[in-house]
């Protein structure tokens, strides 16, 4: 009995976290389509930032509403393509926009070619531009005016130089070696800055990108940061309807754009204010950016740089990028016990260099830790198992009477000294490390493409052959085998039939998560199997 209500333990919570959250990602996409079904009913809204300066400076939620209203650029502007150590970009002239960023490090999840992040597969670009009387925003044809298109060999920056209006107006993106940051520069020769501010907005479709987990949500969408608010995720759908709330003006902060495993983020300087925003550009598709005033002109030039962070979520490099910046990895509800788990492996890892051995030492050193609580449980497990043929014997004696059999067996658990509940805390302990793992797993860009030993190429991914979910499943059941058998036929068939059905549940969860459980087993049938020869030892010494 005892060993059927762990695994209805584990099976239940683990089964309730999957649905509750397939069923929020069904609800949230429910909610999406609703949204862009009505709105293809209604005109789409098109203004020009250039004639919005007219407005109220203190009308915020006017002006930003005005500010993000913006258009993918046409599909015919003259484009550059520009290469560094890091990205394979392509430049639109319409506003000198990136249109097409690939990372040339990270592999697409098929592994036919790099990641893209901007590009043709969604509709998702980097737009800026700048707001005032006659000033060049992001549908506005520039002019390249550097020549260098490449990064060449012991160069560690490129600046790619566009201007517009005879050279009063500069843009230059700046590409940094074994950077993901590309700074976004303007310049005002001989225009009054006090009359113009800039606007830099990510621009998506509302789609999760290809090789997205099936079984969980992982989120996809916008996000601000600012000191008073903190770290604040926004639904494409709660922008299409309206209600959806960050901090409107700040002093500090940034807005990004994130998807499993990427991020994109435009990121002011601290103390500058700065406004945000978020819209919906057209059905399905999304702005949020911010607004930031141009500087006081020095010797008649405003400049004004704000770093655009295009590429993964490496936890080591976010914690440096931005104030909160690190929080755009997403562990869910279990952060508390996840963040410190991704740093264990991180470490172990650097130690074993090999994410898969990194988890096979982390399953025994939480093995260790919790060593005394599983030896009490399996020690009381063992016990129930010297006791089967007394509990089969009170079956027998009392099977048509269930409250003289319930009392008769708690008095013999009672002096024996065994907790009948004891073989579930073990599991219970277990259910929230095993989630955070997951989560570890889902989240960390780190663990990407690792791979283990042979047919295990990435220990995020199911295994391809099912190799780990059959040692798996065949632990579990050599688990049954160790356990006292259940009283009741019924109950006994049970035991060695959720095993089979658990392991084939775990054929879909990343290999990583099931090396973890599966480690777990092999020491938890050593331990148990060392209890059992003892407590059985101890009693035939007393016959």
């Amino acid at each position: 009995m005892d060993y059927r209500r762990l695994f209805l333990t584990l099976i239940f919570t683990i089964s309730a976290f999957m649905l509750w959250e397939g069923w929020s990602q069904h609800k949230a996409a429910q909610k999406a389509a609703n949204i862009q079904a009505a709105a293809q009913t209604a005109p789409a809204a098109s203004v020009d930032l250039r004639k919005d300066k007219n407005a109220d400076r203190n009308a915020v939620p006017a002006r930003t509403a005005n500010a993000s209203a913006a258009d993918v650029p046409a599909a015919n502007a003259p484009t550059i393509r520009v290469t560094t150590d890091e990205y394979v970009a392509t430049i639109s002239l319409a506003g000198a926009t990136i249109t097409q960023l690939d990372l040339t490090k990270h592999k697409s999840w098929d592994q036919s070619g790099n990641v893209e992040l901007f590009g043709k597969t969604h509709n998702y670009v980097a737009q800026s531009g700048l707001i005032g009387d006659g000033l060049p925003n992001h549908k506005t044809l520039w002019r390249q005016v550097s020549s260098g298109t490449e990064m060449k060999a012991g160069q560690n920056t490129l600046d790619v130089v566009f201007d517009t209006d005879g050279g009063k107006v500069s843009k230059t993106l700046t590409f940094k070696r074994g950077d993901y940051g590309i700074d976004v520069t303007y310049k005002l020769k001989g225009i009054a800055a006090d009359k113009a501010d800039a606007y830099f907005q990510l621009v998506r479709d509302d789609k999760a990108p290809a090789g997205d987990p099936n079984m969980v949500s992982v989120f996809t969408g916008p996000a601000f940061y600012t000191d008073a608010q903190k770290f604040n995720k926004i639904n494409f759908a709660d922008i299409a309807d309206g209600s959806a709330k960050f901090e409107k003006s700040a002093d500090n902060g940034w807005v990004a754009m994130i998807q499993h495993y990427f991020v994109t983020a435009f990121l002011p300087a601290a103390g500058t204010p700065r406004e945000f925003y978020a819209r919906q550009v057209e059905p399905g598709v999304f702005a949020a950016g911010v607004i930031v005033p141009m500087p006081a002109s020095e010797n008649g030039v405003s400049t004004l740089t704000v770093p655009l962070y295009a590429g993964p979520q490496e936890h080591s490099t976010l914690e440096k990028v931005a104030p909160g910046f690190d929080l755009v990895v997403d562990y869910g509800w279990l952060t508390v016990l996840a963040a410190p788990i991704f740093w264990v492996l991180e470490w172990l890892e650097k130690l074993t260099g090999n994410w898969g051995w990194a988890i096979v030492v982390l399953t025994i050193l939480l093995k260790l830790i919790f060593f005394p609580l599983s030896a009490a449980s399996y020690k009381s497990m063992a016990r129930m198992r010297t006791v089967t043929p007394r509990l089969m014997a009170l079956k027998e004696r009392y099977g048509n009477d269930k409250q003289k059999l319930n009392q008769e067996m708690m008095d013999l658990y009672r002096k024996e000294k065994i907790n009948p509940l004891g073989g579930c805390l073990p599991i219970l302990v277990q259910i929230p490390v095993f989630i955070a793992l997951y989560w570890v797993l889902l989240g960390a860009v780190e663990m990407r493409d690792a791979p283990w030993v042979g047919w295990i190429h990435d220990l995020t991914q199911p295994d391809p052959f099912y190799i780990l979910p059959a040692i798996m499943m065949a632990t579990m059941l050599f688990q049954v085998k160790l356990n006292p058998t259940p009283p009741d036929p019924i109950q006994a068939k049970i035991m060695w039939i959720m095993p089979i059905g658990f392991g084939v549940m775990f054929f879909f969860f990343p290999a990583g998560l099931v090396l973890y459980w599966t480690v777990n087993n092999i020491l938890s049938i050593a331990q148990q199997w060392a209890i059992n020869r003892k407590i059985e030892a101890a009693k035939h010494s007393h016959r």
